[in-house]
């Protein structure tokens, strides 16, 4: 009589969980690290608009230009910060080889920045030649045409 070494002729059909659960918690892992850099900018807490108009779909692009102000002394061009006055000649190097009609810079106030802020930011960026400023703001959440 001879011994068979190895186990049995028999397939195993349980589901062997552990390389399932290892790919998963390797997949979470990347995703938690990827997810905050897809975040461009910076995070400004956005006014809500009472009725909202279409969005400009040039915000989302790479190429638009956004000045974030989340605070009164902060102001950022992505997510590198500026002073007011360097403000003026990034934003001319950035507009250098646009057209005319693709010269729009786009401004995200945080809802406490002092009105005065957001005015200085708009004189500096005119003083570029620069005559399309878009203010970004939050739609409300559940508007639809009707109740606006």
């Amino acid at each position: 009589m001879s011994m068979k070494i190895g186990g049995a002729d028999e397939y195993n059909s349980e589901i062997n969980v552990t390389p399932m659960v290892d790919v998963m918690l390797v997949l979470l892992i990347i995703f938690m690290i990827v997810t905050p850099l897809l975040q461009q900018g910076v995070s400004v807490n956005l006014p809500r608009d009472m009725r909202s108009p279409d969005q400009d779909d040039e915000i989302a692009k790479d190429t638009s230009v956004i000045v974030a102000i989340p605070d009164n002394s902060n102001f950022y061009i992505g997510k590198d910060q500026y002073p007011l006055p360097a403000l003026g000649e990034k934003i001319s190097k950035l507009m250098e080889n646009k057209t005319p009609d693709k010269r729009i810079v786009y401004i995200k106030s945080g809802v406490d920045v002092d009105y005065g802020k957001v005015v200085e930011a708009i004189d500096v960026i005119r003083k570029q030649d620069i005559d399309k400023i878009g203010l970004v703001a939050d739609k409300k959440k559940g508007d639809t045409p009707a109740q606006q």
